[in-house]
């Protein structure tokens, strides 16, 4: 079970990252569950799986210092196309797809910086 139940990031830029993670998080499986009403002034969105938003961007400057943020992958064909769909959506290369023994032997894991240069992953644990 989760240690924590949500987490949110402020955005630079709101359009800009709102698309990026569209992009980027559509391999895994998560997508936007929920915007911020307009009632309260912010734009914002939650992005989750199974109608949940657990991870939340908002308008209203960079979030400093730099995060890393780890989103869990089903497989490692779904890390891989992960990477290669947030490289496309304007990503910074941090680390290509590839197995991280230091973890453990089957922590495979591809690694970008999103357009506010927080260190985005997606991880898988299975063998395949």
């Amino acid at each position: 079970m989760a240690t924590f139940d949500h987490i949110g990031v402020q955005v630079s830029d709101f359009d800009k990252l709102l698309a990026f993670y569209e992009s980027a998080l559509a391999p895994l499986g998560i997508s936007v569950v929920m915007h911020i009403p307009e009632e309260a002034k912010l734009k914002g969105a939650g992005f989750g799986a199974s109608g949940k938003p657990d991870f939340w961007i908002w308008e209203g400057g960079r979030t400093t210092p730099h995060l890393h943020l780890a989103f869990a992958a089903s497989s490692r064909a779904a890390v891989d196309a992960f990477y290669a769909a947030a490289l496309a959506a304007g990503a910074t290369d941090n680390g290509p797809p590839g197995i991280r023994a230091m973890y453990h032997p089957n922590y495979y894991g591809a690694f970008v910086l999103d357009p506010d240069g927080h260190n985005i992953e997606a991880c898988c644990h299975h063998p395949e």
